[in-house]
């Protein structure tokens, strides 16, 4: 059994998961809007929640309307914290080069994960231990499968 956390909401449609297991709520557009190619907007839910302490929301987009439409979060995963009482708003952006996309009231832009978090202690020091990833970054381990290509 998946535990759960019990999620005060005003809304007056709450994010709903689609299917049993499925780790993310769909999120709705409260308005109406057009997203012309390359244009970004902020679009409001309608939802304000009150995470326990203890836990974080993470919007992030839906895979459907980026892989078919181009349709992303900028700001992804946009970060709600316990302590905010706001509405929740998604940053979309259409990425699509040529075809505008229409966004209706009650549209499925964006999925809330609902998550545990560690608050950390940072602890000054000198210098920090070594590992064996060192300091590479940034594809430093390569992303060619071709046998003895890894740029």
């Amino acid at each position: 059994m998946t535990d759960s956390v019990d999620v005060l909401i005003v809304a007056s449609e709450p994010p709903s998961y689609a299917h049993p297991g499925d780790a993310g709520a769909d999120l709705r557009s409260a308005v109406a809007l057009r997203l012309e190619p390359g244009e970004r907007a902020l679009v409001p839910t309608g939802v304000s929640i009150a995470l326990p302490d203890g836990y974080a929301a993470f919007v992030v987009p839906r895979s459907g309307l980026a892989a078919k439409h181009g349709i992303t979060i900028v700001n992804s995963p946009g970060t709600v914290d316990a302590g905010y009482r706001g509405e929740i708003k998604v940053s979309l952006l259409n990425t699509d080069r040529e075809a505008a996309y229409d966004v209706a009231v009650g549209d499925r832009i964006a999925q809330l994960i609902v998550m545990p978090v560690t608050r950390a202690t940072f602890i000054p020091v000198a210098e920090l231990p070594e590992s064996a990833r060192g300091e590479g970054g940034f594809g430093s381990t390569g992303y060619g499968t071709q046998t003895g290509v890894n740029a």
